[in-house]
């Protein structure tokens, strides 16, 4: 009889995990971005993002402000997500993330001036002056200005996060921070970047708070905030903590659309998880903006 119920168990435990797999199966083929698969996308690269005359006053700004921008030729009025790469604002390319392809949205990805060529506040200038080249062209490619999301990736999520909250980098073209559709940095400095605390003299493992640190800019009326690190056991040293202390203090300043996400088990290199998690970023602030 034993024996019996065990075969009848293990007989109805294999169902269900048959069923658990088809669920999958149809949960995967109904969620996936289908629509967006379909459209044909172009990819432009090498795109200047300063003015003609700027580009003829330094040598070294005119081979590295460039970015590259990857849309939909077929679809109008569509997401745009700026991407800036990480690399410690010293090195890296701007290689657009396989995750944030073939997801319906635009990206635009871009490549800034490094240290010790240059020095703070270059690097967030060139972020903004990227961000106002998106903001003017973005609807020739048949772009929604209004749909402009900025994320990137450590270094990366550190000017994202400076460039939509220190609203001064982006008056300067005459374009105010919050409207930007929302900030989506990958474990982003959000204390003073140790690259900036380097050129100053100042160890790396002394953290420092002035206004290059986009704490220091924490305000009620900034665009939508999603921070997102990995494991705090296994990120870079200090990373999900600031981000915490970041989601805590916009909490304290009064902004209600700010969220925290610690990506269990995974290290500082989230790219690959964390693409999905900023497109679903994206959709959810484009649904709740269409109410």
């Amino acid at each position: 009889m034993i024996n019996f119920f065990l075969k009848l168990h293990l007989l109805t435990m294999k169902k269900l995990q048959q069923q658990a797999v088809l669920t999958t199966i149809l949960f995967l083929f109904f969620t996936s971005p289908i629509f967006a698969q379909k459209a044909h996308y172009k990819l432009l690269e090498k795109i200047p993002y300063y003015s003609k005359k700027e580009m003829r006053s330094d040598d070294y700004m005119k081979s590295q402000c460039r970015l590259k921008i990857y849309y939909p030729e077929d679809k109008k009025d569509f997401a745009t997500v700026v991407w800036f790469h990480g690399g410690g604002l010293s090195g890296g390319d701007n290689d657009i993330p396989a995750g944030l392809k073939n997801q319906g949205v635009a990206v635009v990805s871009v490549q800034y001036r490094f240290h010790p060529k240059v020095k703070s506040p270059v690097y967030v200038e060139d972020a903004a002056a990227s961000v106002a080249w998106v903001f003017k062209h973005i609807k020739e490619y048949n772009g929604d200005p209004s749909k402009i999301f900025l994320s990137g990736h450590s270094a990366g999520g550190y000017l994202d996060m400076m460039v939509g909250l220190d609203k001064k980098y982006l008056a300067k073209y005459n374009i105010d921070a919050n409207d930007i559709a929302g900030m989506i940095p990958l474990s982003g400095h959000t204390i003073t970047h140790f690259t900036i605390r380097k050129e100053r003299g100042i160890d790396g493992k002394t953290p420092i708070i002035d206004d290059m640190a986009p704490l220091y800019h924490c305000r009620k009326d900034a665009s939508p905030l999603l921070l997102i690190t990995g494991d705090r056991h296994l990120e870079l040293l200090g990373r999900q903590e600031e981000n915490a202390y970041m989601y805590r203090m916009m909490k304290v300043n009064g902004a209600t659309d700010v969220h925290l996400l610690e990506l269990q088990g995974y290290n500082h290199g989230i790219i690959k998880p964390g693409c999905p998690l900023v497109i679903n970023e994206v959709h959810r602030i484009l649904k709740k903006n269409s109410k």
